[in-house]
């Protein structure tokens, strides 16, 4: 069985998308819709922008997005039997099974990066990458800091991004580095993702979301706030909404698209991160991109 996954923010590159617009009539029709839909050529900062440009989040989330969702529309043998996509790539999953149109999935994913933007100029927060120890230690310190710290993205085992308050953040580091951790890195990012302090966010998004047509999808999609199969579209929205202050539970994602019976696990979209994290989450499965 073939799973489709679909990457997140940080996958960006000068480039991106370009040679998909040159070689295909249809993904240039794709890349001008999404430039009329935005209201700017976005397609401008993606083919030649510098990587300061491509780093503004409502630059990166739909650019993304497009190389992702246009290179699932241009494949000649895209038939997924279950698909998840990290963070913001799980709106590229929603288009690509049918959940969601073209257009609507690219409306929701530019309000989300705006939305995103404005909770974190809201108040001064951060993420940090933590290497080499337990999501169960990881979680108990997060739990022992007096301000907010979540665990944010379950990547792989002994890979965990936290998420918070830069005091939050700063002290749960030092304690993570003392408990054993091989890293406790602060990353250049605007912001606390999937933490509480994304909540105007969510709040925000949420009213989009709910006015948007979901359609009954071609085949489940493994959802990050709970790495649980939907293919109702009433459940498949509560867990968009969720997302946002919800951990991305990818390790567990891709552990249950195992189970489900997953051989074959295909990257749609800028770079292969997630074939990466595959192949730490299980040595024998099988990690490739779209052909």
């Amino acid at each position: 069985m073939k799973a489709y996954i679909f990457p997140g923010q940080g996958a960006q590159f000068t480039g991106m998308g370009k040679n998909l617009y040159e070689e295909s009539a249809k993904a240039r029709e794709l890349f001008e819709q999404a430039n009329e839909i935005l209201g700017f050529r976005i397609t401008d900062t993606m083919f030649s922008g510098t990587e300061e440009e491509l780093k503004q989040t409502n630059v990166t989330q739909p650019s993304i997005f497009l190389h992702s969702v246009v290179l699932a529309k241009i494949s000649s043998n895209f038939q997924p039997d279950m698909v998840a996509g990290h963070s913001l790539g799980e709106f590229s999953a929603l288009v690509a099974n049918g959940a969601l149109s073209f257009e609507d999935g690219l409306r929701l994913v530019a309000q989300r990066a705006a939305a995103m933007q404005k909770a974190c100029e809201l108040q001064p927060s951060t993420m940090a990458a933590v290497l080499g120890l337990d999501d169960e230690v990881v979680e108990n310190i997060c739990r022992e800091i007096d301000d907010v710290v979540v665990p944010a993205n379950y990547n792989c085992p002994g890979q965990l991004v936290i998420s918070g308050t830069v005091r939050g953040v700063e002290l749960a580091c030092e304690k993570l580095k003392a408990a054993g951790a091989k890293r406790a890195l602060i990353l250049a990012v605007g912001g606390a993702f999937h933490s509480p302090l994304m909540e105007p966010a969510r709040a925000e998004l949420a009213a989009a979301i709910e006015k948007t047509v979901f359609s009954t999808p071609i085949c489940p999609v493994y959802q990050n706030a709970n790495a649980q199969p939907a293919t109702d579209t009433t459940i498949i929205k509560q867990n968009l909404i969720d997302q946002l202050t919800a951990p991305v539970r990818w390790t567990q994602s891709v552990q249950n698209m195992l189970t489900d019976g997953a051989t074959q696990f295909v990257e749609c979209g800028p770079g292969k991160v997630l074939q990466g994290l595959v192949k730490k989450i299980s040595s024998s499965a099988e990690a490739m991109s779209v052909a």
